[in-house]
This record gives C-alpha cells, structure tokens and sequence, in this order.
C-alpha cells in the first residue's frame, strides 16, 4: 500500500488531500509512523522524530495515528488478496507477499493477477497500491519499490541480471550501515562489484550472512510465502516526556505490562520469555530478558519479571532515559495434560 497510513488519513478526510500529512502524535518524543508523498518531498520518513519532520516542512499537518481504522482497512485489502490466493505472509498492515503460481481465477499470468487487484483496492478501498512480480520474495519486494506510489514493476527470470547487477549494494536486504561500510572497505558499491568477491571470501568475512549476500546477489532466495506465521514476539513501549531516572520509570512498566498482557491474550501460545528495554538519553538501547521456569500466567507475573529485571540495568543512578519497552517471546505451544483418571465406576 502507498504511504498506507497517511493515504487512509487523506483518504477519509477531503481537506487533507494533495497537502503534506504526517501520521504522528506532535511532540518532542513522538516518531512519524507515515508521511504523504507529499511530506515525503521535503524529505519527510518513516520512524524519524516528529520534531525533525516538522523542521523539515513547517506546513505539514499531523494526524494522530488511528490504528484501528487502519487494521480494518488492512482487513479489507487481505479479503481482497484472498480472492486469488490463499499463500499471503502479511509484512506489515500494509505490505504482504503473494504466491500467485497457481490463483483461484482464470487469470493466465502473476502480471495479470497484480494489475487485477490494483485495480480493485482502488475501485473498492478508493487507495492505491503498488506491486512487484517476480520468480521470489527478494525480487518481488525490490520491484514493489520500484515505481511507488501507484506502479506496477515485473522482473522477468530472463531480466534478473540485467536489473540487479548496477543496483547499489544498500538495496539488498540485510546491507545496514556497518555491513556497508564493510563492503565498501573491499570495493564494493554495486551487486556487479559484489558477485566478483566469491562465497568462501564472503563467508570467512561476514559468516552464515555471506552465503546469504552470495545469493542475493545471483537472484537466488528460496524463503516461501508462508500464510499465518507463528508470533515471534509482542511487544509495547513508551517514550518518556521528558528523560527520567531508572527508578522513576516503574509506573510506565506497569501500564506497558498490563497492555502488553492484553495484548498477548489474542495468541494461542504460551510466552516463556519476558524482555525489558531501555533508550537511554544518548539513545543507546539496553536490553535485558529471563526465561522463568513457569511461564508468566498473568498480568501480575509479567509487570513483577519486567520490574525485575530493571534491577539488572546498573549504568549508575544519575543514568536518564528516554524509552521503555516490554516484550513477549519465545512462544511455545501449551503443554496438554492427561486427563485424571476416573477414580470410581
């Protein structure tokens, strides 16, 4: 979906449209969760500090997110998907993959199936879509990017070389900052220079990552599309107002716990890890977890474990933070007890 969040806002409301709108609470601490295309021309992202956005364009209008209306959205377009196929791994609210190799209709080509349910979302849900169609999930994703908002991109198998060998290696998935710096360190800047360094290289510098970048780098990704994959956490946090002490920070513990928990009663499996997570001031990120021999079984037991290992973070009481957060993990199917047997006939 195109700028899904921002493109729901401009949609509902008329007077938003064609102006730059920022999806975010406005406030020193608060993050942009999307940005309009037309935010976007000021240099306006995802994720960045709310403050920044509005330094960067002074016109643009904040809409507190409504996450609701945009799952119910979602949940419209995912109807949608599920007339073609059943194989959807959902990414986001707004992103999924398809697997279109064999679809519900009479529709001969993924290329057919694409344009058709672009089509549809913006007759039915009036928003816009872009699609990319190719032999995997890693050429897909790349070519979904590649005429956003609104487009339709294909890499054909015969076209792969063609299209990934001038692609700047930070396209890969997996390329950050330090991987780049890195790469760049031996030559590399595109997938051309990076399929010149062989597999042995790659994996003696980067490890098990190295196969992964050899292959990326050929076009290769066998990951299917995998419908309904398992939780593999849940998660909640909060950014302070103002920066706080470590032990000041036990009320927003306490409510994030109690989110969290009711959050985490929507997933069949049982939780087994509990995990705590601080921003400090400087924006280093600490985190600290425990896997108790009896799974946490209520809000009580998440809040105690979370508070718990607050008492493990020792960076000196003068320390101030900025974010707390609190997570699930490590979900685990629920232990199925035998029946007590019948004690009289």
């Amino acid at each position: 979906m195109d700028a899904f969040y921002a493109s729901v806002e401009q949609r509902d409301d008329p007077q938003l449209r064609g102006k730059p709108v920022v999806v975010a609470w406005k406030g020193n601490r608060s993050v942009v969760c999307a940005a309009s295309y037309e935010a976007r021309a000021f240099g306006v992202r995802s994720a960045m500090p709310a403050s920044s956005a509005e330094r960067l364009c002074p016109a643009a209008i904040f809409v507190a997110p409504d996450f609701a209306r945009y799952r119910a959205v979602s949940k419209s377009v995912r109807e949608i998907f599920h007339r073609y196929t059943d194989l959807i791994e959902p990414l986001s609210l707004g992103e999924a993959y398809l697997n279109v190799t064999e679809n519900k209709t009479s529709l001969t080509t993924a290329t057919l199936v694409a344009r058709t349910i672009r089509e549809q979302i913006r007759r039915e849900l009036n928003l816009t879509a872009s699609a990319g169609v190719a032999p995997n999930k890693f050429l897909a994703k790349l070519a979904s990017d590649w005429r956003k908002p609104d487009g339709l991109f294909v890499i054909q198998p015969e076209e792969i070389d063609a299209f990934l060998v001038p692609l700047p290696v930070g396209r890969l998935p997996g390329v950050g900052k330090v991987t780049g710096e890195k790469l760049a360190k031996l030559g590399i800047e595109t997938v051309g220079d990076l399929r010149r360094l062989d597999r042995s290289a790659l994996e003696g510098t980067f490890g098990r990552y190295g196969l992964r970048l050899h292959e990326l780098a050929r076009g290769i990704d066998e990951s299917e599309v995998v419908p309904d994959r398992p939780t593999q956490s849940i998660s909640v946090e909060d950014t302070f107002e103002h920066d706080v002490l470590l032990v000041e920070t036990e009320p927003m513990i306490r409510r994030l716990a109690e989110k969290l928990w009711s959050a985490s009663r929507k997933e069949p499996r049982i939780a087994r890890t509990v995990v705590l997570k601080l921003k400090t001031s400087e924006f280093k990120i600490l985190t600290r977890t425990h896997t108790p021999n009896i799974a946490p079984s209520s809000c009580e037991a998440v809040m105690a474990t979370a508070l718990e290992l607050r008492e493990r973070v020792n960076l000196g009481p003068q320390q101030r933070y900025r974010l707390v957060g609190i997570a699930l993990s490590n979900f685990r199917e629920p232990e199925v007890r035998p029946a007590q047997p019948v004690l009289f006939e």
